[in-house]
């Protein structure tokens, strides 16, 4: 694998950017959920006990608990370090001296302190998946605060290539366990005909993906399974080409994926693994700079045609294993492509067991072929004393690496039992002691689809008599069948979204949906704010409705009229069930949901703090109140990428500046040599003797030089490829 210089610093940059909206979408989130008044008070989490701090951090890893030492209480010490992650996060963006391995620990410690109080609505994969790569960010990343200095380093390639293994446990992992669910609308290739209008939040252009005939439904749930299983192998090709081809079909699936659907960050933090599979040469290509000296070096006919034979190979055979398994065939009377299912769960089971421990063999082989080249970097660095360091440093960071590797080896064999139990029990003993701080992660997406026999989606009314009943629509979940479906990402309006998964079984198991009856019935604006950011949309805005109960429905996706003109309607809907009874403050069934699952807060009131801190952040929650979420965020992503544009501008101007002043000297100094060439002609056969010489007696003198005019040549070639990026990613 080439240089892999612009794609980690492009890595660096998004990561910056989705710490920012991972910040932002949750500080605008905390006093509905986390806040006094909210629906799971984050103080309920942490029990001060009298032990000492350190024992406290240990038990329970979070920055809240320093709260009181800084008289914050926990809601507003919650949102202080979403402003502070949110705030590092965007310098990061800015200014690329902060995208450094310091900043970059602080950002993953603060996300871990909300993690650790933030119960059901922050335990989901994306937010695992954040925590571990940003975990990982502190090893890609450099030490540019400290070192002052942001070059590249040997071992690099070590820390990057963990990334690799991250996307391709991902993907991997994900393509595994829709089979291995049992689910048959995988086994019968028709998830997709459910999908698009029983996933969370869908967009608008999910509704015109579900009028797809269901042959193109079914060849779409191939062509995921198929970017999901094998073609994840080819990220370790040692093929440049087969590791491009995988890139794209990587990125093609996420960027379906995000036109019709609303996963806030997930997806686009996927986009930026998949950074890992590319080098400097093909981001070159992106910047139409290549480089065609080095396209030349790199040209042997005969490596070139062997490398194309082998890359013939291997796509022929993911096609043909395409065609096999799913027995694609093609009927021309019908102008389809017909798919079926051609293996059953035990076989599937059985190429489990069979490539899981040689998938951990050829992450093996890969991560030592890139440590073994890293440490010749290493060893071939001119200079003692920098070779020295740079050997530390490569022990101490292939060390790191390595162990990295080894736990992570645990949640990925989770897929297969049989695999799992062969591992060294070591290794297990060294995963439960990480487990708590989500340094590596198991994950399945989309692992059963939901929603086969309609959607189900749970509607809250409320009344003042018990007579009249209201529905209250929130901003994003469906509910209203004439409201368009949104557009929110990268915003995770969470709520929203434990609304879907409450929607799947009885209310009993979404205790907090208790909290939110009870919250919406003492008319708590915080609460309000989270199913209306504009609090005058909410129907009981002026008075808390006396009454509420909640329905469940099951809601489709309307269909195109007969003429084939589009229905004015987007769903359709029948009712279900109840969902929940008719409540009211005092209630007797309320009150002992509340007391049955310790939602009803016992303890005084906490005083209010007035320190300087406290009301900072209490002006700035003032502020952005009333504010939409994604319009907040996608207001400082807009105004992160004009600000590094204009950097990427002003280098290229004072580059240009530089060059004139050079190119003027050059023309002067060639019309000097050409006049002078002339005088000099009559004294070339004088010297011509002498200067055979010199050439011999300073052989060896040269080859010194040529050898330091190599090193000079290759660390010149490095600093052109940094100065690429100096002022934008």
């Amino acid at each position: 694998m080439g240089e892999i210089i612009l794609p980690r610093r492009l890595f660096l940059w998004c990561m910056a950017v989705i710490y920012m909206v991972a910040f932002v979408s949750l500080y605008v989130q905390i006093p509905g959920l986390y806040g006094n008044d909210g629906l799971l008070p984050a103080r309920w989490q942490l029990r001060y006990t009298g032990k000492p701090l350190l024992d406290q951090m240990l038990s329970s890893p979070t920055l809240l608990w320093l709260g009181p030492q800084l008289g914050l209480d926990t809601q507003t010490s919650m949102e202080l370090l979403c402003l502070i992650g949110a705030g590092l996060s965007l310098a990061a963006t800015l200014v690329e001296a902060f995208r450094d391995s310091l900043v970059f620990l602080c950002l993953w410690v603060l996300y871990l302190s909300m993690y650790q109080v933030g119960q059901v609505f922050l335990y989901f994969q994306w937010d695992n998946l954040l925590l571990e790569t940003g975990f990982l960010c502190v090893l890609v990343a450099p030490l540019t605060l400290i070192r002052g200095s942001r070059a590249i380093r040997e071992h690099d390639r070590v820390t990057f290539w963990l990334i690799r293994w991250l996307l391709f446990r991902l993907m991997f992992a994900s393509g595994v366990v829709k089979l291995t669910s049992r689910c048959p609308t995988w086994w019968g290739l028709t998830a997709l005909t459910y999908h698009y209008e029983t996933q969370c939040i869908p967009t608008p252009l999910a509704w015109f993906a579900h009028q797809l005939p269901v042959w193109w439904q079914k060849l779409s749930v191939v062509g995921a399974l198929v970017i999901e299983i094998p073609v994840p192998l080819l990220f370790f090709s040692p093929l440049r080409r087969l590791r491009l081809g995988a890139f794209y079909m990587q990125v093609l699936l996420q960027v379906l994926i995000v036109l019709s659907g609303n996963y806030n960050f997930f997806n686009l933090l996927t986009l930026i693994l998949c950074l890992s599979l590319l080098d400097d040469r093909h981001v070159r290509f992106w910047l139409c700079k290549t480089d065609k000296v080095e396209e030349e070096k790199n040209g042997s006919k005969l490596l070139s045609w062997l490398s194309v034979l082998l890359e013939l190979a291997a796509w022929s055979l993911v096609i043909f294993g395409t065609i096999t398994c799913f027995d694609l065939q093609y009927d021309a009377t019908k102008n389809l492509v017909s798919s079926r299912t051609a293996y059953t769960y035990h076989q599937f089971n059985q190429f489990l067991k069979t490539v899981t421990i040689p998938c951990v063999w050829i992450g093996v082989l890969s991560l030592t072929w890139e440590m073994i080249t890293s440490m010749f970097r290493c060893a071939c660095v001119s200079g003692f004393l920098r070779r020295f360091w740079g050997m530390v440093q490569w022990s101490v960071f292939a060390a790191a690496s390595v162990s990295m590797f080894a736990v992570s080896l645990v949640p990925f064999t989770f897929i297969e039992y049989d695999s799992n139990s062969r591992l060294w029990p070591g290794v297990r003993q060294a995963f439960e002691v990480v487990d708590r701080y989500q340094l590596v992660n198991s994950y399945g997406l989309f692992r059963r689809m939901t929603g086969v026999g309609g959607r189900p989606e749970v509607v809250i009314e409320g009344s003042n008599d018990a007579v009249t009943w209201t529905e209250i629509e929130f901003m994003y979940k469906p509910g209203n069948l004439s409201a368009p479906p949104p557009v929110v990402t990268p915003h995770q309006p969470r709520l929203d979204w434990q609304m879907w998964f409450a929607a799947l079984g009885p209310h009993t198991q979404a205790p907090w949906f208790t909290s939110l009856m009870y919250r919406l019935l003492q008319g708590k604006r915080d609460v309000i704010e989270l199913i209306q950011t504009d609090v005058s949309r909410y129907p009981f805005h002026q008075q808390p409705p006396a009454y509420l109960r909640a329905h469940r429905y099951r809601y489709w996706f309307t269909e195109p009229k007969a003429d084939g003109s589009y229905p004015q309607r987007w769903w359709r809907r029948v009712y279900d069930e109840e969902f929940y009874p008719i409540v009211h403050l005092g209630n007797t069934f309320l009150d002992s949901m509340l007391n049955q699952y310790g939602l009803k807060d016992k303890s005084s009131p906490r005083r209010v703090s007035n320190t300087t801190v406290a009301q900072m952040v209490r002006w700035l929650r003032a502020q952005v109140r009333g504010v939409p979420a994604p319009m907040l965020i996608w207001t400082l992503i807009a105004c992160s990428a004009t600000f590094s544009l204009l950097q990427v501008l002003l280098s290229k101007t004072k580059r240009t500046e530089r060059t004139s002043p050079a190119c003027d000297a050059s023309e002067k100094a060639s019309d000097h040599t050409e006049a002078a060439a002339d005088g000099c002609s009559d004294l070339r056969e004088e010297t011509h003797e002498q200067q055979t010489k010199e050439e011999e007696d300073g052989a060896n003198s040269e080859e010194e030089v040529e050898q330091s005019d190599g090193d000079e040549d290759e660390e010149e070639d490095r600093m052109e490829k940094e100065d690429i990026f100096d002022n934008s990613f």
